[in-house]
């Protein structure tokens, strides 16, 4: 008896309890009226909590009554925060509408504003997102672009290292003649003397990659023809936060990720690391290494006056540092070798390999005069250093020297040589020529961009004005030693002497500077805009015979050019979701240092329609490039 007593006091004491709790639910959006899915809706201090489906609807159900801070978030967003009283067996509806965070970022660190400011721009333009970024978590930017119609892609080592990058048709070589940026700052080693990227920006550590063609990418030059690719860093967190994250994979793969940062009311601070390598998937007759390892290291620091100041500014530091090793090589295979194992590398390549450092330094300041009124100023300094060390030649048991291409394309001409290269003991003790292509750059400069707009009924009008005061330079200082081979061994027998192979200066000045007006009237926009640039490029060739740089036999060239680049886009906004656009501007690419070498010019055309609703969304764009002049 006392049994069920004490049992029917229980049920009632939890049905009365569980009668007393609420729910919590709503609708989260982006600013643009689209429903985010995947968004983390949680009660602070507690275990309760939803995810977004695809209709942007949550609930939080069984909540019992009392004031909770409800919490939202999701990676790319900014996290939102709203105090709740959940009433006892009642609902409480809260709905929410996120902000992209790379949207409050300054004009001069990013070209879309993220997904939202897609729209505003007439011309065909590309925006992956932190979502898309972490969704795969790929170290290999050929990969992480192949999503992105209008790009063209040469692959090389397998893991994304040296990229050849195009855009609509331009020249892939070492990304040589796009525009390549990291938060808004120029980032090939010397982007005007020397712009093949031997460096490209780790894309492991970053927030997210926007992509611009046609007449919206002139203001971010030099190369305008096929159009520009920024990548943006890890922000400043609002609040205290951090991540790691380890991972493995096939080959030995490795990638490490480790971040923290926390924002106080004048000052915030993040620090991360990027690390990643693989031992390789090729494999060398006689054993060794042919995989890589790659570490970044970024930190930012930011000083600010308080947000409610009527005159807000910021001034914001960031340094980094990225060394890399790679046992990788140029040395090919006759179709013969690769026919029957394509990760085969010869024993005369066991010597090969790259190093490199990079380093990056800068301070942007900004200040906001008013809601329509701003100024934005960075300088920057980059420092690369490289030296690829690899087989060059071959000479043979006669004395004569035969280049590496020739080799593989005929090695039943050059039986002597070929069966050296791969690893027969060689007669003389320089037969195997291995070339160190050392090269430093360095790359600096000082930008500023100033935002005006105003509105006047229903018309918006913004004007942009950007100057570029830049100088890079690249200084080839190249040398060759001599082994032999020895039972598929290399064995060194003569130190090559620095500066007697390659042995010159290239470098550039450059004064950019551009003028882009914005207006918009109803469903119409319209961005007409004008870039100049003033190039002065110079080299310095002191040949084989002057390792000292005395000028004995110097060979100087120079090269000047004065340029103006315009542009027009266009764009008709049928609905919210539905769009169409049209612009031509001018192309253009840096010529190089010989004496009335003309740039790359070109007129290039597109019409496009754009079109994004929820989770449906699209781009078809029609482009011409009517080329003047091809370099």
């Amino acid at each position: 008896m006392k049994f069920s007593i004490i049992a029917l006091i229980i049920l009632l004491s939890l049905s009365n309890v569980l009668a007393q709790n609420g729910t919590v639910e709503g609708t989260v959006i982006q600013t643009d009226s689209i429903f985010l899915s995947g968004v983390t809706v949680h009660l602070e201090k507690t275990n309760l909590g939803a995810v977004t489906y695809s209709n942007g609807n949550y609930t939080i159900k069984e909540v019992p009554e009392g004031n909770y801070t409800l919490i939202i978030s999701s990676i790319g967003y900014l996290t939102i925060k709203k105090e709740i009283r959940v009433p006892a067996n009642g609902k409480v509806i809260a709905n929410f509408i996120l902000t992209e965070s790379i949207s409050t970022l300054k004009e001069i660190i990013v070209m879309t504003k993220g997904n939202t400011g897609l729209k505003d721009i007439p011309g065909s333009v590309h925006y992956i997102s932190p979502i898309e970024l972490q969704k795969f978590s790929y170290t290999d930017i050929n990969r992480t672009l192949r999503t992105v119609p209008g790009i063209n892609i040469q692959e090389e080592d397998g893991f994304g290292l040296r990229p050849n990058i195009g855009l609509r048709g331009t020249g892939v070589e070492r990304s040589s003649k796009i525009t390549i940026m990291e938060d808004g700052v120029l980032m090939a080693p010397a982007p005007y003397a020397d712009p093949a990227a031997y460096y490209f920006p780790t894309i492991g550590r970053m927030q997210g990659l926007e992509i611009l063609k046609g007449s919206s990418q002139i203001k971010y030059g030099p190369h305008t023809t096929g159009g520009a690719i920024n990548l943006i860093s890890t922000q400043i967190p609002s609040e205290f936060s951090g991540r790691v994250n380890l991972l493995g994979g096939r080959f030995g793969g490795r990638q490490l990720y480790a971040f923290v940062g926390n924002a106080h009311k004048n000052l915030a601070y993040m620090v991360e690391t990027f690390q990643y390598g693989s031992d390789g998937f090729k494999r060398l007759d006689n054993g060794g290494k042919t995989g890589f390892d790659k570490k970044d290291f970024l930190s930012k620091f930011r000083i600010h006056t308080n947000p409610e100041t009527r005159i807000y500014q910021s001034i914001t530091f960031k340094i980094g540092e990225t060394k890399e090793t790679s046992n990788e090589t140029y040395l090919g295979l006759t179709q013969t070798d690769f026919n029957s194992n394509p990760y085969r590398r010869y024993s005369s390549s066991q010597k090969d390999i790259m190093n490199t450092t990079q380093s990056q330094f800068s301070i942007s300041h900004f200040v906001k005069l008013s809601n329509y009124f701003r100024i934005t100023t960075s300088a920057y300094r980059s420092n690369f250093s490289r030296n690829w060390y690899k087989l060059d030649k071959v000479k043979d048991s006669t004395g004569s020297n035969v280049s590496i291409s020739d080799l593989l394309n005929n090695p039943a001409g050059h039986n002597d040589a070929f069966d050296i290269l791969t690893g027969t003991t060689s007669i003389n003790s320089n037969a195997l020529f291995v070339r160190a292509n050392n090269r430093s750059y360095y790359s600096h400069g000082l930008q500023t961009t100033i935002e005006f707009s105003f509105q006047t009924m229903e018309i918006l009008q913004e004007f942009s004005l950007g100057v570029r005061i830049h100088k890079d330079e690249v200084d080839r200082f190249q040398w060759d030693d001599e082994y032999a081979m020895n039972n598929g061994i290399m064995m060194l027998t003569k130190s090559g002497v620095p500066g007697t192979e390659s042995n010159r200066i290239k470098s550039a000045t450059a004064i950019a500077s551009y003028l882009q007006y914005k207006i918009k009237f109803k469903k119409l926009t319209a961005i007409p805009g004008i870039r100049h640039e003033k190039i002065s490029l110079n080299e310095r060739d002191y040949g084989k015979n002057d390792p000292q740089r005395f000028g004995i036999n110097l060979i100087e060239n120079k090269n000047q050019v004065n340029i103006f680049i315009p542009g027009i886009g266009i764009d008709y906004q049928f609905t919210k979701y539905f769009s169409v656009f049209a612009g031509v501007h001018k192309g253009f690419s840096p010529p190089g240092s010989k004496d009335e070498t003309v740039p790359e010019e070109s007129v290039n055309y597109e019409l496009g329609t754009r079109y994004n609703k929820n989770a449906l969304s699209g781009q078809a764009v029609l482009f011409f490039n009517d080329y003047n002049n091809l370099l």
